[in-house]
């Protein structure tokens, strides 16, 4: 007699596909059309309320030849990437470094670390608005106190991104986490062998420890790019991208093209000139890394 096979509903694939749906459904629906949508609008004049009408690379052109924001904000999140790519890899790595001793309360210090980052982003912002404040502000009060006139740390154009830049920096937590747990799954062997071999603390963490988490410096490295490069609640609550443009972030001025020019076109084409620049950086960065990743079953 045969035996009876299960009910195509409880056979594993089709559940599998079930759970996909909600993806299948989402992704064209949610990204892969509005993307599309935005491609097209670039080439358009459109001003979100009526349709679209084709105007082939006259966005492009003005952006590229015309506008004089665009450049500035292209330099603007340029510099910012600049300074704060390799100083939150350090710091994150630093403290990762530190908080991966095994001593008395070291848990606490790592739960106070990464603090920061539970905090929502615009309530955080709102904060360091506080603290930066040029007439009223706690850090100005505190240069008071020891003498030292005030600072214009949003309304001075030489200081203005070092203040943002103290935000990130402030936010490391994250990235000390995720490096953190890339030193603990190095293997102990090898520091025990390394040490056998008469390798100090420094050379260990040269040539072991280094090495074996450069697939989580990688990672870190190209979210913290594409991070700074689409950075923009800092400049629309706390500068408005001023002073005198100097953190007018390129993603600030798609938001300033969209929603107060109501130059919907412009800032499609923009936001695709931002996706390719990302897409190029990422690219190269990845090319590179096959000279400095290493995996362990390479």
């Amino acid at each position: 007699m045969k035996r009876k096979g299960k009910p195509f509903w409880r056979k594993e694939g089709f559940q599998a596909y079930m759970f996909m749906i909600p993806t299948l459904i989402g992704f064209p629906v949610l990204c892969a059309y509005p993307m599309l949508y935005s491609l097209y609008s670039a080439f358009c004049d459109w001003d979100g309320i009526n349709s679209p009408v084709w105007r082939g690379l006259k966005n492009f052109k003005y952006l590229l030849t015309i506008d004089p924001v665009f450049w500035k904000s292209i330099k603007v999140t340029f510099l910012f990437a600049l300074i704060n790519v390799p100083v939150t890899l350090v710091l994150g790595l630093a403290l990762a470094v530190l908080l991966n001793k095994k001593i008395p309360g070291i848990k606490l210090f790592r739960v106070i670390y990464y603090l920061p980052t539970i905090v929502p982003g615009v309530a955080a912002i709102i904060l360091w608005q506080f603290i930066f404040k040029s007439d009223v502000g706690l850090l100005n009060g505190l240069l008071g106190q020891l003498g030292i006139g005030p600072v214009g740390w949003l309304t001075s154009e030489k200081v203005v991104l070092f203040s943002l830049s103290i935000i990130k920096w402030w936010g490391v937590g994250g990235m000390m986490i995720i490096f953190l747990s890339g030193l603990q799954s190095v293997p102990a062997d090898i520091f025990e062998a390394a040490s056998l071999d008469g390798a100090t603390g420094w050379a260990q963490f040269k040539y072991v420890t280094l090495p074996m988490i450069t697939p989580v410096i990688f990672l870190q490295l190209i979210t913290g790019l594409i991070g700074c490069m689409q950075s923009f609640a800092e400049a629309q609550i706390m500068t408005g991208g001023g002073p005198n443009y100097s953190s007018n972030f390129i993603n600030y001025d798609i938001y300033v093209n969209a929603f107060s020019n109501q130059k919907y076109g412009r800032a499609c084409a923009e936001s695709w000139i931002l996706f390719l620049i990302i897409l190029v950086f990422t690219a190269l960065i990845f090319k590179k890394s096959e000279s400095f990743v290493y995996y362990e079953n390479d």
